[in-house]
């Protein structure tokens, strides 16, 4: 009966009637030189008991008494004395051990096992977990961050830029910088995945015409003075206007108007300028015009090489005496009297229909009408 009594109550207690378990990863990638944070939490029988009766110790799958972690630090291996700490508190379930200064030989697999203290003696009662250790993974070096810009870059609209980078540290969380100085920035942290961190930051700014083609970095500094970096190039996107219309159209309207308005005032000068010489009596112009009109008259007839005079000669008439010789008779010449003045019968007659005037001015105006061909060149050269 005694027997039986002892038997029912090691069965009963608390300690034996729920399983001990811990819940670790198996695998971690460790930055060298920098931290690592083993996640680690365990259950045990359903009344909690405090972390003053609890023991946590770490130490490699090869041996329990090659001790990583343990609060004497007498016992802990040379290697990582100084550079594991047990992180949170055993009465709250979790157990997850932090190591510093990660060596490239740190590789595990590391275990937990806990002990039951009783009057900061430790009991009988131990119970290792090594089915779930941990084994870490060497990074010499850092991750790059991760940049996850905005689709579109606007010239005068917001800009996003989201930077982030995953660690295993969070006791140490990597600083996100930015090679710009814009106060818009919002970080964050959080875990990902059992074991696994993401550091991120976020940059918003206002893009501006000197954005374009410049680069935006992202720099990550992780614990152990490690960085890595990742930059992107912003092509802006100029607001569509009008102006590249506007501009040259009105350039043209203007030019066009210049141009104009410069034709009309030089038609209007000539023009003046052609009237002036229109009307003055007996001008050149007169001449030139009467020309003009018998050559497009068909009048292409040659006179007799004895009646073509010089213009000049023409000109310079003047009766001389009673009487004037106006050029040789020929044979068809006859004497024709206007007072004492002989005159000669031209070649053909005038095509005015009024009679000769003994008149010198209306007889000199009905000499010019028989210029020949022959004195068109001089008044094309004049």
């Amino acid at each position: 009966m005694i027997i039986f009594c002892l038997l029912m109550g090691v069965f009963c207690s608390p300690v034996f009637t729920e399983q001990w378990k811990a819940s670790l990863v198996n695998s971690l990638d460790a930055l060298v030189t920098s931290c690592v944070v083993l996640p680690c939490t365990f259950t045990q029988p359903k009344d909690n008991l405090p972390t003053s009766r609890l023991r946590g110790i770490w130490h490699l799958k090869t041996g329990k008494d090659q001790i990583v972690y343990q609060e004497d630090m007498t016992r802990i291996l040379e290697n990582f004395r100084g550079r594991t700490k047990l992180l949170g508190q055993l009465g709250q379930k979790n157990c997850s051990l932090e190591m510093i200064d990660i060596k490239d030989h740190d590789n595990g697999p590391f275990c937990f096992r806990i002990e039951l203290v009783e009057n900061a003696n430790p009991t009988v009662n131990k119970f290792s977990f090594v089915e779930d250790c941990v084994s870490l993974k060497m990074l010499p070096e850092p991750p790059k961050p991760t940049l996850i810009p905005t689709k579109t870059v606007i010239e005068g609209h917001p800009y996003t830029i989201t930077c982030s980078v995953t660690h295993t540290c969070p006791s140490h969380v990597p600083t996100l910088s930015w090679n710009r100085k814009d106060p818009a920035i919002i970080e964050s942290h959080r875990e990902i995945h059992t074991g696994i961190w993401e550091a991120q930051s976020i940059l918003t700014f206002t893009v501006g015409e000197k954005d374009d083609h410049t680069d935006v970095t992202c720099t990550a500094q992780f614990y152990g003075k490690k960085t890595s970096s990742a930059e992107i190039t912003l092509y802006v996107k100029r607001i569509e206007n009008l102006n590249h219309i506007i501009i040259p159209c009105v350039v043209g309207i203007g030019t066009a108007v210049i141009f104009g308005v410069l034709c009309i005032f030089m038609v209007k000068k000539y023009k003046t300028r052609i009237t002036e010489l229109q009307n003055q009596d007996g001008s050149m112009w007169n001449r030139v015009s009467r020309m003009s009109r018998r050559v497009r008259s068909g009048v292409t007839g040659r006179f007799h090489s004895d009646q073509r005079r010089s213009i000049w000669s023409r000109f310079s008439r003047r009766p001389m005496g009673g009487t004037g010789d106006l050029g040789h008779t020929r044979n068809n010449e006859y004497p024709k009297s206007c007072g004492d003045q002989t005159l000669s019968k031209p070649r053909f007659p005038s095509p005015k229909s009024q009679p000769k005037s003994c008149n010198y001015k209306e007889d000199l105006d009905d000499g010019d009408d028989y210029i020949n061909t022959a004195d068109l060149n001089v008044y094309g050269n004049i």
